[in-house]
């Protein structure tokens, strides 16, 4: 295939459009790891935010109920948002890692792993910000329960938050939050993945990597592997960023909530959840269910963003 020196049509070819491959990859590995959990995804919200339905239930208990009450496609309710927002997320993310690594190593002559903690921590929250109204959308939809609906579809849930909560930035409740939220967990997350990766690359090549499909010069872990570092990754990403986002989701379901007059800031959420819940009932309510969730997801992620930086010719 590559018996063509690097001047050659194909190597040509294969620089081409590389922003729009590298997006498409990093679109197609939010895409797959999300849907591998999205009945978990529904279930996290409705523990986070305390839906009366299932507040007095636990993780499994409350996936037992809700095909009960709901069919077994609500476990994938607000799904179809989820899919439209999650495709530029993870687009946007990845691609934006790459360039922000780029950036900060050229402009400010950083390198090696701290570089791949900022670059994390600066694609997550560029990609939170271009992304952000199709997640509140989507918190929206995945918080109402059967017979109990506000918003008949996604098209619905954004005309109505628009014309009721502010117009444009009501579509922003909770930005601040899930900003800094984002920084930690996704910047922990690259740094985790990367730092495992080159240190596993390093010291036992021929055990943890093989040579990649697209340049056989260039090492890739594989998969059995990077599924763990990917999970690894994850859990201790998660970890440092969950009370965070469970600030972040009762300020965005807003007036969907009883108490939204106590939630209307970042340090007001934080404390009333945890003045009124506690830390374990409150602030770090459902995280075993995002370890469960989270460490799948990351290894899915990055074990797939991995495989298509391979096949869309990216290493």
């Amino acid at each position: 295939m590559d018996t063509q020196g690097p001047a050659g049509p194909s190597a040509a070819e294969h620089r081409d459009f590389y922003w729009l491959r590298s997006f498409v990859a990093g679109g197609v590995a939010g895409c797959c790891a999300k849907t591998t959990i999205a009945p978990l995804d529904r279930v996290k919200i409705l523990l986070q935010a305390h839906n009366h339905h299932y507040k007095h239930l636990g993780v499994f208990s409350t996936l037992c109920a809700v095909p009960k009450k709901e069919g077994y496609l609500g476990l994938y309710k607000g799904n179809g948002a989820m899919m439209i927002r999650i495709f530029p997320y993870g687009a946007i993310q990845f691609m934006a890692f790459d360039q922000y690594k780029k950036l900060i190593k050229k402009k400010l002559g950083i390198s090696g792993h701290v570089h791949n903690l900022m670059a994390g921590s600066m694609a997550g929250i560029t990609a939170v910000i271009c992304t952000y109204p199709l997640d509140m959308v989507r918190a929206r939809l995945a918080f109402q329960v059967k017979g109990e609906h506000k918003y008949t579809g996604i098209i619905h849930a954004f005309k109505t938050i628009y014309t009721k909560e502010g117009g444009f930035i009501g579509f922003y409740r909770g930005l601040m939050p899930t900003v800094v939220g984002m920084a930690p967990y996704a910047g922990f997350s690259f740094f985790t993945f990367s730092t495992l990766k080159s240190i596993g690359l390093a010291q036992a090549p021929n055990l943890l990597g093989r040579p990649s499909l697209d340049n056989p010069e260039v090492l890739v872990l594989k998969t059995h592997v990077s599924l763990l570092c990917g999970g690894l990754a994850g859990a201790i990403a998660q970890t440092i960023s969950y009370p965070l986002d469970v600030t972040r989701r009762r300020m965005q379901l807003g007036a969907a909530l009883p108490d939204a007059d106590k939630c209307l800031t970042m340090v007001q959420t934080l404390k009333y959840v945890y003045r009124n819940h506690g830390l374990r009932r409150g602030l770090y309510r459902g995280l075993s269910l995002n370890y469960i969730r989270c460490i799948p997801s990351q290894a899915v992620a990055f074990t797939t963003y991995e495989f298509m930086r391979q096949l869309l010719h990216l290493n």
